[in-house]
């Protein structure tokens, strides 16, 4: 397996309703580029994912572009999950 990361339980759902120049900012650069460095950050934290005991980390939060994005790291599947996007006040 290696590390990646997803939208749960859908991208739809997790940014349904953001503004649309928020999440092509989002998609574009920061939440694709962010969540590839939370995966190479869990990654190293997580070298031996089969000796991991527990449910994960908890929730985290992200500042970009002038939102939030919540996530966790599921480090038994190699997985960052973003759960919540929460665009910048309009």
């Amino acid at each position: 397996m290696s590390w990646s990361w997803e939208y749960l339980p859908s991208e739809e759902l997790v940014a349904g309703g953001a503004p649309a120049a928020f999440l092509t900012a989002i998609e574009q650069k920061a939440i694709e580029q962010k969540a590839t460095e939370l995966v190479r950050v869990a990654e190293a934290l997580h070298l031996d994912r089969t000796t991991h005991e527990g449910s994960g980390e908890p929730m985290r939060y992200l500042d970009v572009a002038g939102g939030l994005v919540a996530y966790y790291v599921v480090p038994r599947l190699e997985l960052v999950v973003i759960c919540q996007v929460t665009p910048p006040p309009a």
